[in-house]
């Protein structure tokens, strides 16, 4: 029998790429070879992928499995589609560059927000956990966590829930829980580096935001938060604001981009764009990140964008952003050479699984 070929074994991840999606199949059929291309360009040794926008595998009123996609649907012509569907993006995610990475997912039940992290497969964590209290079983509401371990660094991606308009408890509320438990993560957390990537859904100063006064006093249908800190534009407003300079603070963290990029840039400076048709056309925010421990700061080359928003051309026309991170030197670290992978998956493991649990449905509704 051949042998597969030997992976050279690299100590730490130098480069890292992270992408809201916006649904990664609608990407996979419009935008890949787009993408592939930044991809193949940048050559990151980590992308970290938000709003994959898939659902996680389990029949109807079954828990769901957050760490594989859904193989099961309610009628064969459905099964059929979704197989197909399937099929493409493992297509996809089996072709040059994406072959050379281990993919970890993190979903909803639903085709609603969720993580991925692609990781280079000469790189070898200790550990991949899929929840802020670092439990390897236990999967953040809607996949919106996927946290990689290394010897000498710790890499956070995450998908923070919207801020929304009002004083509720799939809003405001929930955005207060997601912000005080973030905050204890980074204050627990501060025995090794952190990298902390993702869509966060917060734009931290004015100069984070094409039109602040736009922002700060936006409305929907006229209401009006009963804390006129709550007022304002989702992710812009103070109390989020506040909340996340407190985070940055109490974590000793930076904003890897601003700590480079010190003046407002209304070309390449944002990461997110409002519809092209009405009020919030041209109106733009800077809401996906690299956050840094303060130790780290001194050794980033470089913090870009390389997208841009949804009226704009840009290498991945449509997609809110991409932001690349580049280390000047290695993080000292030991061989990783014996580490084992932890929860990771294959491509080809995750095909065969699917194929089988397919089968098993199709001889089921015969």
């Amino acid at each position: 029998m051949t042998k597969p070929p030997e992976v050279d074994i690299k100590k730490e991840p130098l480069k890292f790429l992270t992408w809201n999606a916006n649904s990664l199949l609608l990407r996979v059929k419009n935008n890949w070879p787009e993408f592939s291309s930044v991809v193949s360009n940048l050559d990151p040794d980590i992308i970290a992928i938000q709003e994959v926008r898939m659902p996680a595998a389990g029949s109807k009123g079954a828990p769901k499995i957050p760490r594989e996609l859904k193989d099961d649907t309610s009628s064969s012509r459905e099964e059929s589609r979704l197989f197909q569907t399937m099929q493409v993006l493992i297509r996809a995610l089996s072709s040059p560059p994406f072959g050379n990475y281990r993919v970890w997912w993190s979903l909803a039940d639903t085709k609603y927000a969720g993580t991925a992290l692609l990781v280079k497969k000469c790189l070898r964590p200790l550990k991949v956990s899929f929840s802020l209290d670092r439990t390897v079983s236990k999967h953040e509401p809607d996949g919106r966590v996927i946290l990689a371990e290394f010897e000498t660094i710790r890499v956070l991606n995450t998908y923070a829930p919207n801020n929304g308009w009002k004083e509720e408890e799939n809003s405001f509320q929930r955005r207060r829980k997601w912000d005080k438990r973030i905050l204890e993560f980074a204050v627990q957390s501060s025995d090794k580096p952190l990298i902390w990537c993702g869509d966060l859904n917060v734009s931290h100063e004015d100069i984070d935001v094409s039109h602040p006064e736009f922002f700060s006093a936006a409305k929907m249908n006229g209401y009006v938060p009963p804390n006129k800190e709550d007022c304002g534009q989702p992710g812009f407003t103070l109390s989020e604001r506040k909340r996340f300079g407190a985070i940055l603070k109490e974590g000793r963290l930076v904003d890897a981009y601003r700590y480079l990029h010190k003046e407002k840039d209304m070309e390449f400076g944002f990461s997110w764009s409002g519809n092209p048709v009405g009020k919030y056309r041209g109106k733009q925010m800077r809401i996906d990140y690299f956050i840094i421990s303060e130790k780290l700061k001194e050794r980033v080359a470089s913090c870009e964008m390389h997208g841009k928003g949804i009226e704009l051309e840009g290498q991945v026309a449509s997609i809110w952003s991409h932001l690349l991170n580049i280390f000047r030197h290695p993080i000292p670290c030991i061989d990783l050479q014996i580490l084992q992978v932890s929860m990771g998956v294959t491509i080809a493991q995750f095909l065969s699984n699917f194929q089988k649990s397919a089968k098993k449905q199709i001889d089921i509704s015969r």
